[in-house]
C-alpha cells in the first residue's frame, strides 16, 4: 500500500516548545476570591490525548467552567512533543495543567510529593505502543545491535523508556533491564515516525504510539516488534495531572475541566468520524479521516477516565529506583475528584 505522509512532519512542537517556555507564560490568575480565568493545557502530540483535541475544537472546558459561575475563562493548547518540557513547563509556572504518558507523570509525582504535590485529575485512555522497526533482521528486542538507534519521545522517563525497560528484564533477564537504554533517542514522535519510514538515517526502530505506529505499518518496510500489551496487558497509556497549589485553589475550574473530559470521552465513543476529522483537523494531517475513525473502533484503543493497570507502572519504576515512593492503589496517584470511580 502506497504510504500517506502523516502529521505534519516538521518539527512544529520544538518551535512552539520555545515559545511556550519563553513567551506563553502569562500567569493565570487566582487569588483567595477568584478562581483562574486563563488556564493553559499543555499535552503530548497522538491519540493518547484526544479528548484535548475535542475539548479544544468545541470549546468543552469554557462551556462548563461558565455552567459552574466560573464567567468566560480562556484556555490555551500548547502541543509540545516531548513529556520532559512538558513537566519543565508545569513546574515553571508556564502550563497549568498537563496530558502525558503514565511514567513521566509517575516521575513527577514521586519528585514533587513535598513541594508541588503533582497528582492526577483523571486517566484519559488506555491503548497499545508498537515498538516498530525498519531492518528485517530486528524480529525481536535481542537483535538490536551497538548501531541501531531506537527514537522514543524521551530517555529514561518516557511510557515508552519505561515498557522498554520491562520488556527487556522479562525477555532478556531481570540483569538486561537497561541494556537497551543506551541505544534510544528522544524524538517527537512526527519527526520518528518519518526517520523510520525514510530508512536513511541511524533510527532502526521506533517505540510509539496511535496513529504514528499504524501509520508506519502501511510501509513495507516497516514492521512490528513489540507491543506494550504484551508486557503490561491493557493498560492507562496517559493522564491530565496538575499541581495541588493549582488544583486547591480552582476547585470548580477543575470539576469543570472533568466534566469536559467526561463529555469529550463520551463524544469519542459515539462520533468517531468528526472525532477523526477534529484530530486531522488540529493536527494539519493530510490522513484519511476513515483511517484514524477505523482506529477509533479499534476494541484495543479505549476512552475512559478511570485508571487501569496503572500501579504496574509505579510499581516497576518503585522497584527498579526510578521513584522512591510507592504507591498503595491508584488513588494514592489521583486527586480525590474521581476516587469514587473504579480503577486500578
Amino acid at each position: 500500500m502506497r504510504l500517506r505522509r502523516s502529521l505534519s512532519l516538521k518539527p512544529l512542537w520544538a518551535v512552539i516548545g520555545a515559545l511556550v517556555l519563553t513567551a506563553a507564560g502569562l500567569p493565570a490568575t487566582t487569588s483567595a476570591k477568584a478562581e483562574a480565568t486563563d488556564l493553559r493545557v499543555s499535552r503530548q502530540l497522538g491519540l493518547g490525548y484526544l479528548q484535548l483535541y475535542v475539548t479544544e475544537e468545541q470549546k468543552l472546558i469554557e462551556k462548563h467552567a461558565k455552567a459552574a459561575g466560573l464567567g468566560d475563562i480562556k484556555v490555551t493548547y500548547l502541543p509540545l512533543g516531548n513529556p520532559s518540557t512538558i513537566n519543565d513547563a508545569i513546574l515553571s509556572g508556564s502550563a497549568d495543567i498537563a496530558g502525558t504518558g503514565v511514567p513521566p507523570f509517575i516521575l513527577l509525582w514521586d519528585k514533587t510529593r513535598n513541594s508541588q504535590r503533582v497528582r492526577a485529575l483523571t486517566a484519559l485512555n488506555a491503548q497499545p505502543a508498537f515498538l516498530n522497526a525498519n531492518k528485517p533482521a530486528i524480529a525481536a528486542l535481542k537483535d538490536f545491535g551497538p548501531n541501531d538507534r531506537i527514537a522514543l519521545p524521551s530517555v529514561k522517563s518516557s511510557f515508552q523508556a519505561i515498557i522498554l525497560e520491562m520488556a527487556a528484564e522479562k525477555i532478556l533477564g531481570e540483569d538486561k533491564r537497561t541494556a537497551l537504554d543506551q541505544l534510544t533517542v528522544s524524538m517527537a514522535h512526527p519527526d520518528a515516525a518519518a526517520a523510520l519510514m525514510s530508512g536513511r538515517t541511524e533510527i532502526t526502530g521506533h517505540f510509539t504510539s496511535p496513529p504514528f505506529q499504524y501509520q508506519e505499518l502501511q510501509n513495507s518496510g516497516v514492521h512490528r516488534v513489540l507491543s506494550s500489551y504484551e508486557i503490561t496487558g491493557p493498560a492507562t497509556f496517559s493522564v491530565l495531572w496538575s499541581t495541588g497549589k493549582f488544583h486547591d485553589a480552582n476547585p470548580k475550574l477543575i470539576a469543570a475541566v472533568i466534566a469536559a473530559i467526561d463529555e469529550a470521552t463520551d463524544f469519542i465513543k459515539n462520533n468517531p468520524d468528526e472525532t477523526a476529522r477534529i484530530f486531522l483537523k488540529i493536527e494539519h494531517s493530510n490522513l484519511e479521516p476513515s483511517f484514524i475513525a477505523g482506529l477509533l473502533r479499534d476494541p484495543d484503543i479505549r476512552y475512559s477516565a478511570s485508571p487501569e493497570n496503572i500501579t504496574k507502572f509505579s510499581d516497576f519504576m518503585n522497584r527498579t529506583g526510578s521513584v522512591g515512593q510507592k504507591a498503595a492503589s491508584w488513588k494514592d496517584l489521583f486527586f480525590n475528584d474521581i476516587q469514587s470511580r473504579t480503577g486500578s
